[in-house]
């Protein structure tokens, strides 16, 4: 069953490779469509060859026909092949100084004449190659229908004419099969090298792109820290300042009311205790969002508070050169938090310490978080504690974090948050 597989495979692609295959049609449309698109160009070197004084005037034309000659190729690509070659993306336009200033110092001018100038005429060249291959081919293999054109004694002396029809039909099948191989190799190879050279740079369009993919998510960070500002201010504001209320509402009925009887006292005391703890929780809710005081006071003071709730003691460290941005006090602050909150719930430890320092980086100054804990160590990422979550918010800015927690402890986890130049 295999057998016949790979059997009906190799037939197929022997039939898609014939000389009268749509493949062969395209290659060799391609390579003889480069004819055409280097004349201008081989024209222009020959004039310049039989100039007696040399006189670069058809350089000049054939280079300042390179935009023209681009888009002719361009469209070859693309009409033959199907090959998309982008433009090169300018700032200024062609008809101004600094559009011709810019288009003399760019690359992608000097690549396209280099195309122009050695791989058209040679790609030409091999189009010509292709045209002779075939009307050998075509020529040799129907030699028996024109072989009354020769003289009937034969071209050389003591030989019959008929002795050669034989040699020259199986040159013709030859040529019939290879000028079909010739045409693909000319279509990949001239293919390549306009899609490297005519288009741009694809180094410094990765660049470009990486470059405005890191000012999106920039944007897309900034405006989820916006609204997590908003959202906390919504809450303290809003439901909040309601549950405040209703606390103390329900506080002066119970202090108002000492006739009730014990089943509505004890739903008062229920709803006053409740409402308590859902401030507490939304206090809580409202720190992890953003707090008010990183941004009024800075990751210092944010941090203190947290080191302050903690269920054990923290010995913390801040030495800032100066104030980072808005969005990288953001994710310190929830890295310590989140830190801490496993250090808690899983470390079973008994000191904790925190350091936030800024160091230099090779690309600016980086803001560095170490929590250390004496716990028993053995974290690990994939355990469900929280830590996948912190190696996503820190990646989100292109920060980095290792952890170091051999079983036994001591549990170190270092992160460092690029700051800016």
């Amino acid at each position: 069953m295999a057998l016949r597989g790979a059997s009906r495979r190799t037939y197929t692609w022997i039939a898609a490779h014939t000389p009268w295959s749509a493949w062969a049609r395209r290659n060799t449309a391609f390579s003889v469509a480069a004819i055409p698109a280097a004349l201008p160009v081989v024209l222009g070197l020959v004039a310049l060859a039989a100039t007696p004084d040399r006189t670069p005037l058809p350089l000049l034309l054939v280079l300042a026909l390179r935009p023209l000659l681009t888009l002719l190729q361009r469209s070859r690509l693309r009409t033959l092949l199907g090959v998309h070659v982008p433009p090169v993306v300018r700032e200024h336009p062609w008809n101004s100084a600094p559009g011709l200033a810019e288009r003399l110092r760019s690359e992608a001018t000097w690549r396209q004449y280099g195309y122009h100038l050695l791989i058209g005429p040679s790609a030409a060249v091999a189009g010509a190659v292709v045209v002779l291959g075939w009307t050998v081919a075509v020529a040799a293999t129907t030699v028996y229908a024109w072989e009354w054109m020769f003289p009937a004694d034969g071209w050389l002396p003591g030989s019959p004419a008929s002795s050669y029809y034989d040699l020259i039909t199986a040159t013709g099948l030859l040529a019939l099969l290879a000028t079909p191989c010739v045409a693909a190799l000319t279509t990949r190879l001239d293919a390549a090298a306009a899609t490297a050279l005519l288009g741009p740079n694809r180094a410094r369009e990765l660049e470009r792109r990486v470059e405005d993919l890191a000012e999106s998510r920039a944007g897309v960070l900034d405006a989820a820290d916006l609204e997590r500002r908003r959202i906390e201010r919504d809450l303290h504001d809003g439901a909040q300042q309601r549950l405040v209320s209703l606390a103390m509402n329900l506080g002066i009925a119970r202090a108002t009311l000492p006739d009730l009887p014990p089943e509505a006292r004890a739903v008062i005391d229920e709803a006053h205790r409740e409402a308590k703890e859902a401030i507490e929780e939304l206090n809580d809710l409202v720190r992890g969002l953003h707090p008010a005081v990183l941004e009024d006071r800075g990751l210092d003071a944010a941090l203190s508070g947290i080191a302050a709730r903690a269920p054990l003691p923290v010995e913390l460290t801040v030495e800032l050169t100066r104030r980072p941005g808005p969005t990288v006090e953001a994710v310190a602050y929830f890295v310590v938090s989140e830190a801490l909150a496993n250090v808690a719930k899983h470390a079973r430890a008994a000191h904790c310490r925190v350091h936030v320092a800024s160091v230099p980086g090779p690309r600016g100054d980086l803001l560095r978080v170490v929590v250390t804990d004496d716990g028993a160590g053995g974290a690990d990422p994939a355990g469900g504690t929280g830590l996948v979550g912190l190696r996503k918010r820190v990646g989100s800015v292109d920060g980095t974090l290792s952890i170091n927690s051999p079983l036994g402890g001591p549990t170190v986890i270092t992160v460092e948050l690029p700051c800016g130049p």
